[in-house]
């Protein structure tokens, strides 16, 4: 299904509020045919979460005045929203018959199902909001349910036959909209029952919506100005970066840039459409753009990421032992804790993880196979771009920055996009700022 149509996104900033509403519905409303994802407004999941747990705790009284406070504010939304008392009274009406819908949860058995139903009203809501106020706006659009569309599989993943299939189907009831607007982030499991796609939500959404209708671009809003070459919160004068590989995106989004779930694209690298990161708040702004080509010889980025623990193993009964990587892999394993960072020698191994909830255990397994060295309060800083081995002196320009810096590990070569480095937490700021010089400043 090539339908050469464009896929929005619009995170909850974005629909945070009646204004924001407006100002997403301008941006949209340009005759060019596209679909439309939005997010539940901001702030919206965190309270649904908040109700949940009062049900979970059987205590209803609680979540019934916080399903009270939540309708309140959505009436004013509404209030503001709407220009005729005819739409102020149909977007009231959708408020009512949503909020009525989750206090009828108020009074029996609450579970894990009953949780994702509810979770799944914020994008109900925000959907049919932006829906009515386009109709007012005399726009031909159409909601296009996503609990009829998208759904994972037993293991959890999104199943992309069935996607595109029910989703063909439904744009088929609509061939001459000219603005389909459906949910983020909501879905239906193996089952049937109401579910989420986790990872990276809505944005998960436009990828999965932009392979199925082979769109020629999928495009993320967000109330950022792209992905930037470092940490703005960190280091003066970031610039946004304009155009990324794929690959390169997934790292930085791994490496903590906030923007973009490194799962979530994967749909469209595989489909070779396009992603484009836009900001609400400067539409005119370029963004960074997304796609399988790579721009040679360029050194796109620096990214860190926090919270980071090493481990070392040494063993002398390592030497030239086979399985022993396999034994202290198995441990990670067991305890379901990934590893971030490898480093071997004849004698030992080096690894960092950033989950240490099963820490203890994991250092009383290894310490069977070896003497093991805890470094907390670790971080990584990552280096992206076009880094294939061949590039010669570009991995030297990236450590002769880190020359003042005591580096505790250093991995290069694991993928063609990525120089990584494990430094100690307190030597972040003075690690992103010396890169930034020596590799942006020029």
């Amino acid at each position: 299904m090539n339908t050469g149509m464009k896929v929005l996104k619009f995170g909850g900033t974005s629909v945070g509020s009646a204004q924001r509403m407006k100002e997403v519905a301008k941006l949209i409303m340009d005759r060019e045919r596209k679909i439309v994802v939005l997010s539940a407004m901001s702030g919206t999941t965190n309270t649904l979460v908040e109700i949940s747990d009062y049900l979970y705790k059987k205590n209803p009284e609680g979540a019934n005045e916080i399903i009270n406070r939540l309708e309140a504010i959505y009436r004013g939304h509404v209030d503001q929203l709407y220009d005729s008392s005819e739409y102020k009274q149909k977007g009231q009406e959708l408020i009512r018959g949503h909020f009525d819908y989750i206090r009828s949860y108020t009074k029996d058995l609450f579970t894990l199902f009953e949780e994702k139903v509810i979770l799944a009203q914020g994008e109900l809501i925000s959907t049919g909001l932006m829906h009515l106020y386009l109709q007012e706006q005399g726009v031909n659009a159409v909601l296009l349910p996503a609990l009829e569309f998208m759904r994972t599989d037993k293991n959890g993943e999104p199943d992309p036959v069935y996607i595109r299939e029910k989703l063909e189907n439904q744009l088929q009831l609509h061939p001459d909209a000219d603005i389909y607007i459906t949910q983020g982030f909501i879905c239906r499991n193996a089952y049937g029952e109401i579910d989420n796609l986790q990872r990276g939500g809505s944005d998960y959404t436009a990828s999965l919506i932009g392979a199925a209708v082979q769109a020629s671009e999928i495009q993320i809003w967000t109330d950022i100005d792209g992905m930037h070459n470092n940490d703005p919160r960190v280091v003066e004068h970031t610039s946004p970066v304009r155009h990324l590989h794929f690959e390169e995106a997934a790292e930085l989004a791994y490496f903590g840039a906030k923007i973009l779930h490194p799962t979530c694209i994967q749909p469209a690298k595989y489909a070779n459409i396009p992603v484009r990161l836009l900001n609400t708040m400067d539409p005119t702004a370029e963004g960074t753009l997304i796609s399988n080509e790579t721009e040679k010889g360029r050194i796109k980025a620096v990214a860190a990421k926090d919270n980071i623990t090493a481990i070392k193993i040494k063993s002398s009964r390592m030497l030239l032992a086979y399985g022993f990587l396999r034994k202290v892999f198995e441990i990670f394993e067991s305890y379901q804790t990934s590893i971030d960072m490898i480093c071997t020698s004849e004698v030992g191994v080096s690894v960092s993880i950033d989950n240490v909830k099963h820490l203890n255990e994991i250092l009383d397994d290894l310490k069977k196979y070896g003497t093991v060295t805890v470094d907390r309060d670790m971080c990584i800083i990552c280096v992206v771009g076009d880094l294939e081995w061949e590039n010669v002196g570009f991995e030297a320009k990236a450590l002769d920055a880190m020359k003042d810096i005591p580096v505790r590990m250093i991995s290069f070569g694991g993928s063609n996009y990525n120089i990584s480095f494990l430094i100690r937490e307190c030597d972040k700021k003075a690690a992103l700022q010396s890169l930034s010089h020596a590799l942006f400043d020029e």
